[in-house]
């Protein structure tokens, strides 16, 4: 192969349309366009979603749910999955380590859910009541 021998795929190129050049060509007198009306003319169309002054659809249907900014920086630990960690004192960046919160959580809050077997001392992390009780049920210890 030799840099002027090569070209493109078959089917990968293809002239471009060109319309309003005579009726031979299949596109010529309204150019595809049809007759009358504002798409017709030219610079004549409409913002995305008009429909010609009808109240559009997307005012038409109600408003709903809500999506918090705030998501991708928070999160939850279950008790359970503190026992796989190897250290006692539990901060935000063992469980960062750990792979038990994401890279970006900044809020992280530990709730009642599986077994805890042995004393953990979070430092720097929430925790609900229950989850409060079952850590110092142990001797460990919220801070």
């Amino acid at each position: 192969m030799e840099l002027n021998t090569i070209k493109p795929a078959d089917g990968a190129k293809h002239a471009k349309r060109r319309v309003g050049r005579g009726i031979g060509s299949g596109l010529g007198k309204t150019a595809g366009r049809g007759h009358k009306g504002q798409k017709s003319r030219s610079g004549g169309f409409h913002k995305v979603g008009f429909e010609g002054g009808q109240m559009p659809l997307q005012r038409r249907l109600p408003k709903r749910g809500f999506k918090s900014l705030a998501a991708d920086f928070k999160a939850e630990v279950r008790l359970g999955d503190l026992n796989a960690l190897p250290v006692e004192e539990i901060d935000l960046l063992a469980l960062k380590q750990a792979g038990l919160v994401g890279v970006l959580a900044r809020n992280v809050r530990v709730i009642n859910t599986g077994e805890l077997s042995k004393k953990v001392v979070l430092k720097g992390l929430a925790a609900t009541a229950g989850a409060k009780a079952a850590i110092e049920a142990l001797g460990g210890s919220v801070a």
